[in-house]
């Protein structure tokens, strides 16, 4: 699977844009600011119907304009896939799929897997829980539709849950209607959790074998899943926390407060790694990404670095740029330095500037 082409209408600082792509290694470079992380935004769109930056579809259209079109081509079993986005300020984006809309846009997901590697991944260890459950959520979600629909059931019932939790405030003959809220996010939430459980299990075996090999056999790595319960307690602590909950406001048992833990020896790297292990950690946990989605589709990912190589030290570049030969890779960069030049074999290469993009010969 790759991707073809891209264009690109009224798409942040784009009022046009069509690009060609090569099936192996394409670079974008230019100064900060300039629009290259938008590109590979606008890819990882097309495979996730969303953004990696925000929320809200209003902040991908141009300034000034009511709408916005993202059109992209992928190649899949050897056929050409028209994937289409119409994005409108204040209404919900249209998708087509071969000019044929799709009702729900979960229903893109699958059809072209994209991984998604930046900076703020690299801190990926160090950073909050709520990091780590978006990187499980975001591999899942791509990967396994039944716990998309899981997550997004959950994702109601909580939200309806604390509704009615803040409602209950101070009127105890309400809390009765909280039991149904609790037996839906006990459901879902049981589901949830036994997916993660197979999904970190596959994961901690892929990781460290990575890691080894990062470290040269210097760093075991094992990566935990820290549920905040158990499925057998679930519905109890639920119970039991709902005096809690009510005056709060908010749920506080269930897997939306889950996490990751990630330990080489005795030392938690969240807490006590350096920078550097962290890095190798983080480097490990998004190399295992491209291999799981590769096991568990049977088809190699997309994958999309933004400026990743100037925040890794030489090695960790090496084994990067080793590792994703076989991939196609769309990245973006600063400047075409020596390093790029001569370690990586580049087919295609774009300077961005300003909104304007510009195709220049590889080397």
């Amino acid at each position: 699977m790759i991707i073809k082409a891209l264009e690109l209408n009224n798409y942040r600082n784009y009022n046009y844009l069509n690009i060609e792509f090569d099936s192996k290694t394409n670079i974008f470079y230019g100064k900060n600011g300039q629009g290259k992380t938008n590109i590979l935004e606008s890819v990882y769109l097309c495979g996730t119907t969303r953004s990696h930056r925000t929320s809200k579809d209003k902040e991908l259209i141009l300034f000034g304009q009511e709408e916005s079109h993202v059109k992209s081509i992928i190649q899949k079993n050897e056929r050409d896939i028209n994937i289409e986005f119409h994005l409108k300020k204040n209404k919900s984006k249209g998708i087509a799929v071969d000019r044929v809309p799709i009702k729900k846009a979960s229903d893109l997901f699958g059809l072209m897997n994209v991984i998604f590697f930046s900076p703020e991944d690299l801190s990926i260890i160090k950073n909050g829980p709520n990091m780590r459950r978006r990187f499980m959520n975001s591999e899942l979600c791509q990967t396994d539709k039944i716990y998309l629909y899981y997550l997004g059931m959950y994702k109601k019932s909580l939200e309806q849950r604390n509704t009615l939790l803040k409602e209950c405030y101070g009127k105890s003959e309400m809390e009765d209607l909280l039991d149904v809220w609790d037996d839906e996010i006990v459901q879902y939430g049981k589901k949830i959790i036994e997916i993660r459980e197979e999904f970190v299990k596959k994961l901690q075996k892929t990781a460290r074998e990575i890691h080894l090999s990062i470290t040269g056999g210097k760093e075991d790595l094992n990566v935990i899943y820290e549920k905040n319960i158990e499925i057998d307690e679930y519905a109890e602590a639920l119970k039991k926390s709902r005096s809690r909950d009510i005056r709060f406001g908010q749920t506080h048992v269930g897997p939306h407060r889950d996490d990751l833990c990630f330990v080489t020896g005795d030392i938690d790297m969240r807490k006590f790694g350096s920078q550097g292990q962290q890095r190798t950690c983080a480097l490990s946990i998004k190399l295992s990404e491209i291999e799981m989605v590769k096991d568990v589709t049977g088809e190699v990912p997309i994958l999309l670095l933004d400026d990743v190589l100037s925040e890794l030290d030489t090695d960790r570049q090496e084994y990067l740029l080793k590792h994703i030969h076989d991939i196609q890779t769309i990245m973006t960069c600063t400047g075409m330095d020596d390093f790029i030049k001569n370690r990586l074999e580049i087919d295609k290469i774009y300077k961005v500037e300003n909104g304007a993009v510009k195709e220049e010969n590889s080397f």
